[in-house]
């Protein structure tokens, strides 16, 4: 943009100079250095905080399935990549002893119920002490508690989709067997109920930005198009500003000015729930500063948007 409005400047130069208007002297033959440099200093540096740009990218939240219990798969009815509504059947459990296992705890406590009954019968009449009738009951109760826990275990067999989402790189088959260990997901599941959008601003650039503030986008999945946003928040920690609880000294590290991280949200939103994860871009932030480098910053993110039709990176 900086060489655009130069050579606007030198075609004007020339025509006034050809027609007389102005003489070529040494004042006109040094302007258009004096010309670039207040285009520098006067336009473009401060259109680095007044209107910061930076890569923008698309994240959505990752949840690893791992089932409640363990058991031998027996049914797998997803496929990759297909969508899912919240509750959806991602996969079911063989049910089989976790069913048995209500079965016998139901037989259990009609035993116990009737034991109950018989010793409450036997308390009234003054046959038998109150211990044993609260003995009966507390019994009772147990195995109404194991139950419940039982029937919340044949509940799980069939393991349901979180939210709205897809499986993504599915190799659970039927006959597989999976536990109910944490540190061992079998799926991957991809939440689209809600698009992150990150924009990568340099610290210098980022001091006058504050939610709220307009955005404009531009994707490599959508060339040519750019959509317009706000700014959500400032994302207030980085890695590198994180300590971490740890029984050594502090290891000084190289330190490094890596960018903060600003969070937008797109006005169009059935176009970014339609991004896929990991769609890259650019992204402007009009802060209130500077704002007669607002038009240049548009005109440049409507450039990379054409661009991006043939520039792969």
């Amino acid at each position: 943009m900086i060489v655009v409005l130069l050579n606007v400047y030198l075609v004007l130069l020339f025509c006034l100079v050809k027609f007389g208007i102005i003489p070529f002297n040494l004042f006109w033959k040094i302007s258009p250095i004096l010309v670039l440099f207040l285009l520098l200093v006067g336009l473009f540096i401060p259109m680095n905080w007044g209107a910061p740009q930076g890569l923008a990218l698309v994240v959505r939240n990752s949840v690893g399935i791992v089932p409640n219990v363990a058991g031998e798969v027996v049914d797998v009815p997803v496929a990759a990549n297909a969508p899912l509504k919240a509750g959806d059947v991602l996969f079911r459990i063989d049910p089989v002893p976790y069913q048995s296992k209500v079965e016998a705890l139901e037989a259990e406590l009609k035993f116990q119920e009737l034991r109950l009954a018989q010793t409450t019968q036997l308390q009234t009449t003054g046959a038998g002490p109150a211990f044993d009738v609260q003995q009966r009951q507390a019994e009772v109760d147990n195995l109404r508690a194991q139950i419940t826990n039982a029937r919340w275990d044949l509940d799980k067999t069939t393991v349901r989709a979180p939210a709205d989402g897809y499986v993504t790189n599915l190799a659970l088959r039927k006959g597989a067997r999976v536990s109910n260990l944490p540190l061992s997901p079998v799926m991957a599941f991809i939440d689209t109920s809600e698009t992150i959008i990150g924009v990568e601003i340099p610290q210098i650039d980022a001091r006058y930005i504050a939610p709220g503030q307009p955005v404009e986008a531009t994707f490599k999945f959508a060339p040519g198009e750019v959509y317009t946003g706000t700014v959500e928040s400032v994302l207030q920690a980085v890695a590198t500003g994180q300590t971490q609880t740890s029984g050594t000294a502090v290891a000084p590290t190289t330190i490094e000015s890596v960018p903060f991280i600003v969070r937008v949200k797109l006005d169009d939103q059935d176009f970014a729930n339609r991004l896929p994860a990991g769609a890259t871009g650019d992204a402007a932030i009009f802060t209130d500063r500077v704002k007669p480098a607002h038009v240049v910053r548009r005109v440049l993110l409507r450039q990379i948007a054409i661009t991006n039709y043939i520039n792969p990176f």
